[in-house]
């Protein structure tokens, strides 16, 4: 994960962003079979990152995660990534999510009892 310029590679910090929503989802009790069993899972439409700074072999990060808005089919969350030595904020993202349906990959409303697990 470390790339030549000797810091964490860009592409491993999407991964980290994506990760961390996972993991955030199964905590709020939506994990992969809750959303089978509604039909529908959570897609990415959009990703905005900020890289601030720069992380190194044996850095420590803290990763904070939430929901910051809702739309009828999708919500944004934010994402903070900041260096624990320093809590200097190494990566801001901006991840907009889209509940479709399994089946045909269709936008599908949120439903709320959805929405509150994450309030």
């Amino acid at each position: 994960d470390i790339d030549a310029l000797d810091h964490v590679s860009n592409l491993v910090i999407v991964r980290w962003v994506q990760d961390v929503a996972a993991a955030h989802s199964t905590a709020r009790g939506w994990d992969l079979p809750a959303y089978r069993e509604l039909g529908a899972a959570f897609m990415i439409r959009r990703h905005e990152i900020d890289y601030l700074g720069q992380l190194r072999l044996g850095d420590v990060v803290w990763v904070d995660t939430w929901v910051a808005s809702w739309k009828q089919a999708t919500s944004l969350r934010r994402t903070t990534l900041r260096r624990a030595a320093d809590g200097r904020v190494v990566a801001e993202a901006a991840t907009t999510w889209a509940l479709v349906r399994v089946r045909d990959g269709r936008p599908v409303r949120i439903p709320d009892e959805l929405r509150a697990a994450f309030v």
